[in-house]
């Protein structure tokens, strides 16, 4: 099989994509890319399969469920009989399935390994053996580790990770190396930056200070709040995502990202200046161990195959904050399940 898919040359295009086989699709980037491919390419059917776990919430794709061209399966990408009965007979893989909160890699690190790691071996491994191409892994920036300004980190640089979560997902990349080098199998990597937006679990940053300031609540900041990162309105990242699967070289890597570096600080100030509010609805907590300071991608590569952000930062967190005004009925019990998962860490401490 090695040398099959005849590396560096591109064997596909978007007019080849018909059938595509999205893991982790009822997650939040997940769920924002499938929404995308269905109100842009009215040629292609989508799969989702998820194994639902916190994150995964069906509601997120309520709005395209009669759509006769989106099926959904329930499953785990680790459970390789399961996806050896849903993959066959689609021809494109689209992996957002992880899981991705830091916070909680900190607590339950081999949740992570198993399915970042170990799930994406599985996938990787039956798509390989049903000659499934294109095969496009989603990633993060944060396998890269922190970087001082101005410098920005290129898809050749080495991995140093530093949380388990994202040493999980620095894992999965170098399986999906090892697979195009030893089995000339080429899966596309993409390592994003900080998405935000609509259908965000309301753990994460953005949400977390939106839905709280909406309930009258102070928002978290870790430390002084100089961590910095670069956001990405996620409807922009979900066109990148089809541009790099449609037109992207075969197992090559590419970087995500929108060039709207912020610190914690900035980001947090932003938030409540538009909810005409000021530090005096800042809760200052202890950081977080291990806490990269930067996060920076050069997303040179990505931009050449025609992508850039449509959204500007502050046009996009506007539509953000208008959108959890709106759909209560979406985060509300998400929010409330979240409130009691930690009442009862702090009765098991």
């Amino acid at each position: 099989m090695a040398g099959q898919w005849r590396l560096g040359a591109r064997l596909w295009n978007a007019g080849l994509v018909r059938r595509i086989f999205v893991t982790g699709g009822a997650g939040f980037i997940g769920s924002n890319f499938i929404r995308y491919v269905l109100a842009t390419q009215p040629d292609v059917r989508v799969t989702n399969y998820d194994k639902l776990t916190y994150a995964g919430n069906r509601s997120s794709l309520r709005d395209v469920a009669r759509d006769p061209r989106y099926a959904f399966v329930r499953g785990d990408i680790c459970d390789g009989e399961r996806l050896a009965e849903a993959l066959p007979g689609h021809d494109a893989v689209v992996n957002f399935a992880a899981e991705s909160h830091v916070d909680r890699s900190i607590e339950r690190s081999g949740d992570f390994i198993l399915a970042n790691c170990l799930g994406a071996n599985t996938l990787f491994n039956l798509a390989m053996r049903l000659e499934i191409q294109p095969f496009l892994h989603i990633s993060t920036d944060e396998v890269y580790g922190s970087i001082p300004p101005p410098a920005s980190f290129r898809e050749v640089d080495g991995l140093q990770p530093n949380s388990p979560y994202s040493v999980s997902k620095a894992s999965a990349d170098l399986l999906a190396r090892a697979y195009r080098v030893t089995f000339g199998y080429p899966i596309i990597v993409t390592r994003t930056t900080n998405n935000f937006g609509p259908f965000h679990y309301p753990e994460k940053v953005i949400p977390l200070f939106v839905t709280n300031l909406l309930d009258g609540q102070k928002v978290p900041l870790y430390g002084t709040g100089a961590n910095v990162r670069d956001w990405t309105y996620v409807l922009d990242n979900a066109a990148a995502q089809w541009l790099v699967l449609t037109q992207g070289q075969p197992g090559e890597v590419y970087n995500v990202g929108a060039s709207n570096e912020l610190s914690n600080r900035e980001l947090t100030e932003r938030i409540l200046a538009r909810f005409g509010l000021g530090e005096e609805m800042i809760q200052h907590v202890d950081d977080r161990p291990g806490h990269d300071l930067r996060y920076a991608v050069d997303t040179t590569k990505v931009r050449q195959l025609g992508w850039s952000p449509a959204h500007s930062f502050d046009e996009a967190l506007d539509a953000t904050i208008d959108w959890y005004r709106a759909n209560e009925w979406w985060w509300r019990p998400l929010k409330e399940r979240g409130a009691s998962r930690r009442q009862g860490l702090v009765r098991r401490a």
